[in-house]
This record gives C-alpha cells, sequence and structure tokens, in this order.
C-alpha cells in the first residue's frame, strides 16, 4: 500500500525515533514558552503522585509484617480466598 521509504523500519528503534521526535520538539524553537512551562507543570505532578505519595501514603505492609516470603504469599492467600 505504502511503497515510501519513510514507511519502512530497517534496523530502527521506534522507541528511539519516538524519544529524539520529542527531544527536538522540546529543544526547537516551535516550543513557546508557555508550552515548556506547562509541560515542566506535568513533570511535577507525575513525581508527586508516583513518588512522594506512594512514601507517605502506600507503604510496603507486607515486608513491615511479615519476614520472609513464604509468610507474604501465605496472608496474601488468605486474604484473596477467605480462607484461614
Amino acid at each position: 500500500m505504502f511503497n515510501s521509504g519513510r514507511f519502512k523500519r530497517e534496523g530502527k528503534s521506534l522507541i528511539k525515533d519516538v524519544f529524539m521526535f520529542y527531544l527536538q520538539g522540546f529543544r526547537g524553537s516551535c516550543m513557546s514558552r508557555t508550552g515548556r512551562y506547562l509541560w515542566a507543570i506535568i513533570m511535577i505532578k507525575i513525581f508527586i503522585l508516583f513518588f512522594i505519595l506512594k512514601l507517605f501514603f502506600f507503604p510496603d505492609l507486607l515486608n513491615k509484617n511479615f519476614r520472609t516470603d513464604k509468610d507474604r504469599s501465605h496472608h496474601v492467600l488468605e486474604v484473596l480466598t477467605g480462607s484461614k
């Protein structure tokens, strides 16, 4: 359907291409000052959601309350199945 060479993926990494696309967009003059400011706000919010809130509101109770992996797995099995 597409015979153009730009749609062929010969040995190139899609992830690398996507990363380079965004990197060039952030570095280039096409992004305004407001756009950079909004992206900074987004990154700060992501950091707060995934790192700060996890540390304070979602402690690792299994590691705190049980010493071995066997004890942890037994507790999880009991909670999920409702049996004792």
